[in-house]
């Protein structure tokens, strides 16, 4: 069964989204990624199946293809974790198609299914809202960085149980309110330079 998941990717300091492909069809057992993944995203099966195996879901002895799209441009880093996971649940069967094209979802998980703060929620949440979509689910470490951008519901998950209950419609998550006036007083991982990939020389620039 094919299944598609909407996450994204930050280039520089914009985002762009990424669909996420997966295929889970008859032959020997295996886990490949395509679509131009670094080392961390290729690693990302091991983490996906130890989630969702310890978290008390079945997970597919067959051959799993997921593809990253557009496979023509590099993607980076282990936020693509739980959105792969949502896939295969979905191609599985165990999580409802009916609610999650509204949805970006980015996030890293840990072995037992907690879901990890990831890097560049902000240009995300931006991007999503620029592709009209309903919300992002975002790890709660970084829903009030997500939040900033007016006009779009941001979800804070903690475990890949709850997003998948949210998804299915069996549980709620309240979308996080913030006064900007206090987010924009603290110091904030909003201006940290670590947060754009490249540009070196630009942020060489504003340092000097």
């Amino acid at each position: 069964m094919l299944s598609k998941v909407l996450t994204s990717a930050v280039l520089g300091i914009e985002a762009y989204l990424v669909e996420v492909e997966v295929d889970i069809g008859p032959g020997l057992p295996s886990f490949s990624t395509v679509g131009l993944p670094d080392a961390s995203i290729r690693e990302s099966r091991e983490r996906v199946k130890a989630a969702i195996i310890n978290t008390g879901f079945a997970f597919p002895v067959r051959r799993i293809t997921v593809n990253l799209a557009p496979a023509n441009m590099k993607k980076e880093g282990s936020a693509f974790d739980l959105p792969i996971a949502v896939a295969i649940l979905r191609a599985t069967g165990l999580v409802a198609e009916e609610r999650l094209p509204r949805y970006l979802i980015l996030g890293e998980l840990s072995l037992d299914g907690r879901i990890k703060p990831v890097r560049g929620a902000l240009p995300v949440a931006m991007a999503a809202r620029q592709a009209g979509l309903e919300g992002v689910i975002l790890p709660e470490e970084n829903a009030l960085e997500g939040a900033v951008v007016r006009d779009l519901a941001v979800y804070p998950a903690t475990t890949l149980p709850q997003v998948v209950e949210f998804l299915n419609g069996k549980a709620t998550m309240q979308p996080v309110q913030i006064d900007e006036r206090d987010i924009w007083k603290q110091r904030s991982s909003l201006l940290d330079f670590a947060e754009i990939k490249g540009q070196q020389h630009a942020k060489r620039a504003l340092e000097v």
